[in-house]
């Protein structure tokens, strides 16, 4: 009996595609908190643009490509 990583992954894929801009929502009020307590809003905003488009938006097909 283990842990079936890929039925994890296949949950929480199935949990972005879903609720992808709640995630979105939530990435972002991290992030102001986090320029808030620490500062470095630059480094933040990156992480946060970094994050988000790593989502994938419902309205746009996915790219699997590699391509960075």
């Amino acid at each position: 009996m283990g842990i079936d990583f890929n039925e994890l992954k296949n949950k929480a894929a199935d949990l972005v595609e879903k609720h992808g801009e709640q995630i979105e929502q939530g990435v972002e009020k991290a992030g102001d908190f986090a320029k808030k307590r620490f500062g470095h809003d630059e480094q933040v905003d990156k992480v946060v643009d970094k994050i988000q488009d790593a989502i994938p938006d419902k309205d746009k097909p996915t790219d699997q490509g590699g391509t960075a």
